[in-house]
């Protein structure tokens, strides 16, 4: 039972958090920073106001050099546009798309943009995650500069020692006079023991240091005088981005936002203003040159190495005048866009603000980024229950609440139940999975934006059908199947033009290994579609491929995916000698959550096994997990929420539906999916059928609704209300889109009272309402209690029986007519189809047919069958049981069919084993 007490204290601390989650405006709690003293006070740009959720400004961003005459020329000028999708209530390691328009085209393109890595080209866009906001008004201490500014290196930052010729920000057009000196941006000077003597004849440095949330000023004159978060191999690696602009001028990223979480240096959270800032480059604007010029002022007018649109894969030097490295510089930070972003309240915030116990809901992890929403809207108000969501298998779940350990559970299907007490499904959510990918295409031509895959192609990967590498080319039965995914004629076919280099993580698909929903819908996919059957059966595929011979005919759809194979390759290996294991499951090494997955998809680091590391101390061998892989050459495949596809900006494999005909997931396609569910009882789940999304081709097949699953019976009161509120609460004021607190985050889809939805939310007040009511059992008539014999009835009066036409006392007069069929029209706006327009579906892949039983006509046979007047106590003539043994016999019979057909078209609910 959830004790209601302690409320006030929840208010008091809802006051106090509303004061820290003030969006955009300057007034948030100021931070620890200690101003560098004597520091130039560098052009400020107005803070450019965001619309809705989202931020668009336009500049004119000019270049200029001073002739030695003192004239000033203007030698480039660029009408440059920048957006971005989302600022307010941002969390940890969220994505949010920078894009741009107007700028100077790139050159010498990095192979990898993150970091120091992305220094080595020419016009690049700096997108950095800064510290304070850019208002001039403000106190330095919570003012954006460049020394609030994140970077993961002392390149990055600080120029040092820099002979004539690379000292090109002293002769900055507006740079201040402190920033000319040979020694400049060291004010306070560092410690000795922290940097060298920096001030020697010859060469010049300035230092770009960096201030900490907690006040402490890191020197960045090298590696050891930067913050922790900066150290080599750090926990994450580089977010800011020095990045790629096409021949048009245009460009976008995805820039991984840190909060004080992942970054406590940095120290971004909803207490802690912070921005975005963005540096088009454009070139340095130089001062006056001497006479004759310099190494300098050369330099300083350089227009670049590389022609527009080239690579610069091997790290060539470029025009430092071109160039990220002096971000920094007065000229540079000048054409700065600054969008300001906020944070949401971070996940602990119930635990540190409300004292009372949770009530805590047990099971789906597909509602968390919904519940890391919802649930300071319940924390916060002192007339509500402390809502928690402890995220674990949808079957653990089910069967706690079943024992009464949890007042509800969270999952995506009908669970077989082990008690009587009955159990309602109140729809809370709409949302699903999706194959996520992080791939490259190849040449340096940027990320993949669109995927296809069939179910053949899944299962595959999920069979363990692909050798991997030449370890896998022994295995018995598949020796001659592809290395990885990336190798199969028939991903080629669906993907053209992608790398065709084998990795180890392109063999496989990462997934659960654990119990889930999410599995069973997966499964379910593949086993509605007879090539990807016929594949799992043993029939090879159109090139010869054929299924990893330990996963022939496996039974689907199944909760969970099994590592079945046993293979232990033969090799010469040293490492693998002393670390003999079976391969295949190396390469699949399942997670036990969606979160790891995601997160595996955002570092572009896979999962496999199988490096191979010597240990001196030791002096042998272990295997691990192998390393990220390199900007450019990233091919990760993996099975992740809707939820976290959107907070992460991880993209969705469009999955096919018919042949020739591949759906992503959007709202469109959602909605489509919800309009094809049957419910298969009242106050039960909403099953989707595989076969209809096929037929329908607009369907995503990824769509699950999660359900609120609570005893109808049993529960105390006070917990019964709480797990009531909670469905009528997320049903309504939880559907309304937003990234706000109570609000429906992206990657789910709002369930409303018209559409495809409407029925859900029909059922769900229904079934809340039955979790307030816990009506009670009928009493059952005590055995022992036998009927007196002395007690007979009295004869029946003539006289008081009713008339043939009127009803029985205390029954309605009469059966009239009943509610229709609950039709919803399902419409599907036009432009939405996310659907791919090929009409070739490749080889090997047949139009499917509609061989699906219908049981429709069978129905009200069987109905009336239930309502066949037996009489216990009437004799029955020969001649009438002559015709009513036939009837009896055939009203069976379409009883038995109808039993039949319910067994193969409804869902049977599902059994933890």
């Amino acid at each position: 039972m959830t004790p209601r007490r302690g409320r006030a204290l929840v208010a008091a601390a809802a006051a106090l958090l509303a004061l820290g989650a003030t969006a955009l405006s300057g007034a948030t709690t100021a931070t620890a920073d200690v101003a560098t003293a004597g520091a130039a006070v560098r052009s400020a740009a107005p803070p450019a106001p965001a619309t809705d959720d989202g931020y668009r400004r336009t500049r004119t961003l000019q270049r200029v050099f001073t002739e030695a005459d003192g004239t000033r020329t203007t030698v480039a000028s660029y009408e440059v546009t920048v957006r971005a999708d989302q600022t307010r209530n941002l969390r940890g390691r969220q994505r949010i798309r920078i894009s741009w328009t107007g700028a100077q085209p790139s050159g010498g393109r990095a192979s990898n943009p993150y970091g120091e890595r992305g220094l080595t080209q020419e016009y690049p866009v700096v997108v950095l995650q800064c510290r304070g906001r850019d208002d001039a008004r403000l106190p330095l201490a919570r003012r954006l500069r460049p020394e609030t500014c994140w970077t993961a290196s002392v390149a990055q930052r600080s120029q040092v020692l820099r002979s004539e010729g690379e000292s090109i920000w002293r002769h900055d057009l507006h740079a201040a006079d402190a920033d000319r000196q040979p020694v400049s941006g060291t004010d306070p000077a560092p410690a000795a023991e922290a940097c060298p003597d920096l001030s020697i004849p010859g060469y010049s440095t300035h230092l770009t240091q960096f201030v900490a949330r907690s006040g402490t000023v890191y020197p960045a004159c090298d590696a050891d005088s930067m913050p922790p978060e900066a150290a080599v191999d750090a926990a994450f690696p580089p977010a800011e981005i020095a990045a790629f602009t096409d021949e048009t001028g245009r460009g976008s990223v995805q820039l991984e936002v840190r909060s004080d979480v992942e970054n406590e240096s940095l120290g971004c959270s909803h207490e802690v203003a912070c921005s975005v800032v963005v540096v088009p480059i454009v070139g340095l604007s130089c001062d006056r040159p001497a006479v004759p010029m310099t190494l300098d002022d050369k330099a300083c007018r350089a227009f670049g190495r590389f022609a527009p649109g080239s690579s610069n894969g091997i790290g060539e030097g470029i025009d430092q005048a071109v160039g990220p490295a002096l971000w920094w510089s007065a000229s540079n930070w000048r054409n700065r866009f600054t969008v300001p972003i906020t944070f949401g309240l971070p996940p602990d915030t119930c635990d540190l603000l409300d004292p009372r116990p949770p009530t805590g809901f047990y099971g789906s992890e597909l509602l968390a980024q919904a519940a890391l929403q919802w649930s300071p809207a319940y924390c916060l108000d002192e007339k509500r229950f402390k809502f928690q969501l402890n995220q674990m298998s949808d079957a653990a779940g089910f069967n706690l609440m079943e024992d009464g350990t949890g007042p509800a559970a969270i999952v995506s299907s009908e669970h077989e139940r082990d008690g009587d007490d009955p159990v309602g499904y109140a729809p809370t959510a709409v949302t699903g999975f999706a194959i996520g990918y992080e791939i490259d295409r190849p040449d340096n031509a940027g990320e993949l934006e669109r995927l296809r895959l069939n179910p053949r192609l899944v299962a595959k990967l999920l069979t363990q059908s692909y050798l991997g590498s030449d370890l896998g080319r022994g295995h018995p039965g598949i020796g001659e199947n592809p290395l990885a995914i990336m190798n199969d004629p028939e991903f080629q076919r669906l993907n053209p033009g992608l790398s065709t280099t084998t990795q180890e993580a392109g063999a496989t698909l990462l997934s659960l290994s654990n119990d889930s929903d999410v599995v069973t819908q997966l499964t379910e996919y593949l086993a509605r579609d007879r090539e990807a059957m016929a594949f799992i059966g043993g029939e090879p595929d159109p090139w010869g491929m054929r299924v990893n011979p330990s996963y022939r005919d496996i039974e689907l759809p199944r909760a969970q995916w099994p590592l079945l194979d046993a293979y232990v390759p033969r090799t010469s290996n040293s490492c693998r000698q002393q670390n003999p294991s079976v391969y295949f499951n190396q390469l699949a090494a399942p997670v036990t959550t969606l979160r790891k997955i995601s997160e595996a998809l955002l570092d572009g680091w896979p999962n496999v096994q199988t490096r191979c590391e010597y240990d001196p101390n030791t002096k042998l061998f272990k295997i691990g997990r192998v390393d990220r892989q390199s900007y450019g050459a990233r091919f990760v495949l993996g099975l992740v929420s809707l939820g976290d596809a959107s907070r992460f900006g991880l993209r969705p494999a469009a999955l096919e539906t018919s042949p020739g005909r591949y759906v992503a997931p959007n709202d469109a396609s959602l909605a489509a999916a919800v309009g094809l569910t049957e419910q298969a009882g009242p106050r039960r789940p909403f099953v989707l059928d595989q076969r209809d999304v096929a037929r329908a081709g607009d369907a995503y097949p990824g769509t699950m609704v999660v359900y609120t699953a609570a005893r109808l019976r049993g529960l105390d009161p006070e917990v019964a209300d709480d797990v009531a509120s909670f469905v009528r609460i997320s049903t309504t004021e939880g559907q309304r889109p937003g990234s706000g607190n109570g609000q429906l985050p992206a990657g789910f889809l709002p369930i409303r009272d018209s559409g495809p939805t409407a029925r859900l939310l029909r059922s769900a007040r229904d079934v809340a309402d039955a979790i307030e009511a816990q009506t009670p059992a009928p009493a059952d008539p005590d055995p022992t209690d036998d009927p007196d014999p002395t007690d007979v009835p009295s004869p029946i009066d003539p006289t008081d029986v009713p008339a043939p036409t009127d009803p029985p006392p205390g029954l309605p007069p009469g059966p009239g007519p009943g509610p229709g069929p609950d039709g919803i029209d399902v419409t599907v706006p036009e432009g939405t189809d996310p659907t791919s327009d090929l009409d070739d579906p490749g080889p090997g892949r047949t139009p499917a047919t509609d061989d699906a039983t219908t049981v429709d006509t069978l129905q009200p046979v069987a109905e009336l069958a239930d309502a066949v007047p037996v009489s216990a106590t009437e004799s029955v003539g020969s001649r009438a049981a002559g015709a009513l043994v036939p009837v009896l016999l055939g009203v069976a019979l379409l009883g038995g069919l109808v039993r039949l057909g319910t067994r193969f078209l409804v869902r049977p609910p599902r059994r933890l084993t």
